[in-house]
């Protein structure tokens, strides 16, 4: 035991850098990894524990005021109902936000199933009449807290006093999409009762659609004006989070995947360089298990301190990261499954660079005890190739020629160690080409589904003339286009989508297309890719929803890039619309502005010109919730290029030793120790060049289709992905071509320098 120790040791300080890139390696790999854990878990215990606590309705139903949605609570399967509570729907203003809100009667006690759970203030309270409960996203929203007053504009102004904030299961509020929801005593709602809002407890969540169906048929499509499920709420809750989360795992997979493999070349080409050291070792008496096992202890030591130092940052200092991951990191620290996570991942992430090195010292067992010399193909990969023999025939210099031999010469080698040196740049390139992506959002917006950069609302003091010339009427407006927004049944009415009527025959909504064509002709439309996975159709079929009870048919000749309500969202003129319902109105208008317009100063100047009759709000970008995404990328890149430099460096060791055998012929067909320099320089710079292109080369197509996939799967639809600049991939291959010369100039010279007597010695 003693002397593997000692000489694990020596061969430890002979490969200090190594170690060191090892380590480094290992702990950005688990802490990834971890950072991934602790994202999934952020993104789905709050929402599960505000259900569970609160004993969430799994269905909520808004019907008209005339419906009798009481009877609901006799359907089989339904345990419980929450409501029926009566529903308004109102603008809040508040410290200069404003936001839609649907205002709920409910009880002087809060309800036992839907129970919204009180995070700050109090529950409606008789002695405050006009006090009210909101919604926590809506709360932020409005900036608001107990006690502050917000404004109910309308004919008759009125003012509410928040008495409480509270959390819930339902989907939260998101401007233009979603209202907010805010709880009130029965007497607020005087005078302004439009709808009614129930929510089912049902015994077995599995039958949600069956429930939704059956909910449908019992009150009429008629009245059913909205459906929304525990689904789509928990899907709500997790947002973007769960996709920060995926990101990560598979990132934090693929440099798993790329250390194991560096692991497993660095013992190689280690055993390759240590053939006689081995042999000595044997030949005292350690046994081929004895033997693997240095080498095995030896790097599982390199990944245990990796993944030890990564478990250890996280858990004191990954709550101090900054924005999403460090308050994911403070939750999932509090969560049941914490600690087994915590320890789980590192020793999952230690076994499976163990297994590989395993594999990789194996082979150190199986030297002979007396090395068999090797043949002269072998060991230094044969005599020179035809095209090697022509080149110098064409007197390109001997240095280039031998470099290039010694590169591609060496058999099966050589593959080898381009593969291991080209999947970390693969995987750097498929994260430039999901910042690329992101980039996207923020600077052509117009090409992934948000051409217009801010939407706005008229209450009913603007008439639709008004505001049309209102808006039109702004210099940095290019186009206003009118529309409206609302829920329509899907086929079997077990859910509501989003039916969006926008423009006008004359003057299309541009969507972005990214299968089929645009919408022109009557009754056509597009749809997002959440649409087309919900209702099981494809571009060219025809779909029939309900809309207020009356049916509409629709053709879908498109697929449009939808980023907002996952897709779900089925898209046409608002001329299609009124052909069904001439008295339609538009309800909001998408404006697109001119380039280089801000759309803050767009924003106050609307509000300014129409005295606060017209509500307007930036259009939400993906990019925006997804800001964290570029702290996550930068570092995984630095992880990536951790590993690479390892891999790097066992390559550089491999080729140095291969060259010590030519050392003696090179010398006497009369090659300066500058020109020998130059064959291990140019060898190692042939093998990063066909990493580099390789690497690039396949990171492009791999990075678009796992942006597409993720796209797709998320609802907003494929097409999303964009490639990284070519200046940007050129950038990253001069860079790991340049870097991988630079680290081998100096080990390359102290070779060429060796004496006579040391290189007799390695020869033999």
């Amino acid at each position: 035991m003693r002397a593997m120790l000692r000489w694990a040791h020596a061969d430890l300080r002979t490969h200090r850098g190594e170690g060191l890139f090892l380590v480094c390696a290992t702990a950005g790999i688990v802490a990834s990894l971890l950072l991934a854990t602790a994202l999934f878990g952020y993104a789905t215990n709050p929402w599960q524990r505000v259900f569970a606590q609160s004993r969430g309705a799994h269905v909520w139903i808004h019907t008209g005021a005339a419906a009798d949605a009481g009877r609901l609570a006799g359907l089989d399967g339904v345990t419980d109902v929450s409501g029926p509570y009566r529903t308004a729907s109102a603008t809040l203003e508040s410290r200069g936000a404003r936001a839609g809100v649907e205002l709920r009667a409910a009880g002087e006690q809060p309800p036992t199933t839907g129970r919204p759970l009180l995070t700050s203030g109090r529950w409606l309270d008789p002695a405050v009449p006009d006090g009210v409960v909101l919604e926590s996203s809506l709360a932020r929203a409005l900036w608001a807290e107990p006690g502050d007053l917000l404004t109910l504009p309308g004919g008759s102004p009125r003012t509410l006093t928040v008495l409480g904030v509270a959390e819930s299961a339902e989907p939260r509020y998101r401007p233009g999409e979603h209202p907010g929801t805010v709880w009130a005593l029965p007497r607020a709602l005087a005078g302004e009762h439009s709808g009614q809002v129930v929510g089912l407890l049902l015994a077995d969540q599995g039958d949600t659609d069956y429930a939704v169906q059956r909910a449908v048929t019992a009150l009429g499509a008629g009245a059913v004006t909205d459906v929304s499920t525990w689904e789509q709420a928990r899907a709500d809750a997790q947002g973007d989070t769960k996709l920060l989360g995926q990101i990560l795992g598979v990132f934090g997979l693929g440099a798993l995947l790329a250390a194991a493999l560096a692991v497993f070349g660095a013992i190689s080409t280690r055993v390759r360089g240590h053939l006689r050291d081995i042999s000595v070792l044997k030949a005292i008496g350690f046994t081929p298990g004895q033997v693997v096992r240095v080498f095995l202890v030896q790097h599982l030591a390199f990944a245990v301190l990796g993944a030890a130092l990564a478990a250890v940052l996280i858990q004191f200092l990954g709550s101090r990261l900054p924005g999403r991951l460090g308050d994911a990191v403070g939750v999932w620290q509090g969560l049941p499954g914490h600690t087994a996570a915590l320890l789980g991942v590192p020793v999952a992430a230690v076994l499976f660079i163990g297994a590989t090195t395993c594999l990789a010292a194996w082979r150190a067992g199986r030297v002979e005890p007396v090395p068999v010399p090797l043949a002269p193909a072998a060991a230094g990969g044969g005599g020179l190739s035809g095209p090697a023999r022509k080149a110098l025939g064409l007197r390109v210099p001997a240095p280039l020629v031998l470099g290039w031999h010694r590169a591609f010469g060496r058999g099966r080698r050589a593959p080898a160690t381009i593969v291991r040196l080209a999947l970390p740049l693969l995987l750097i390139t498929v994260a430039l080409g999901a910042w690329t992506t992101i980039e996207r959002f923020d600077s052509r917006p117009e090409q992934v589904g948000l051409a217009a950069a801010l939407t706005a609302r008229a209450d009913e003091r603007l008439g639709d003339r008004e505001a049309q010339t209102l808006l039109e009427g702004n210099a940095h407006i290019a186009a206003a286009h009118p529309g409206l927004e609302v829920a329509a049944l899907v086929p079997g009415q077990t859910g509501t989508i989003a039916l969006r009527g926008l423009g006008t025959r004359d003057k299309p909504y541009p969507y972005t297309v990214a299968e089929g064509r645009p919408a022109h002709g009557p009754d056509e439309a597009v749809a997002g890719q959440g649409l087309l996975d919900l209702l099981g159709v494809r571009v060219g079929d025809w779909v029939r929803i309900t809309v207020g009870g009356h049916p509409q048919v629709l053709h879908i000749v498109g697929r449009s890039i939808e980023p907002e309500n996952a897709g779900r969202v089925i898209s046409t003129s608002l001329d299609t619309l009124r052909e069904n319902d001439p008295a339609l109105r538009p309800t909001l208008y998408q404006l697109q502005l001119h380039p280089g317009a801000d759309p803050g100063t767009v924003r106050a100047e609307l509000a300014d010109a129409s005295a606060g009759r017209l509500d307007v709000h930036e259009v939400t970008s993906p990019a925006d919730r997804l800001s964290a995404l570029r702290g996550v990328v930068a570092g995984l890149i630095a992880v990536l290029a951790l590993i690479g430099l390892t891999e790097l460096s066992t390559a550089i060791g491999g080729c140095v030793r291969d060259g010590e055998r030519d050392l003696l012929a090179l010398k006497a067909i009369g090659l300066s120790p500058r020109q020998i320099t130059a064959v291990t320089v140019t060898a190692i710079g042939c093998t990063s060049l066909a990493a580099a292109v390789a690497g690039t080369a396949l990171g492009v197509p791999v990075a678009n289709w796992l942006i597409d996939r993720e796209g797709h799967s998320s609802g907003i639809g494929a097409g999303i992905a964009h490639a990284p600049p070519l200046l940007q991939l050129l950038t990253l291959a001069v860079a790991a071509v340049l870097g991988a010369l630079a680290l081998t100039i100096v080990p390359a010279a102290r070779a060429a320098r060796r004496r006579l007597a040391d290189t007799l010695s390695a020869v033999a």
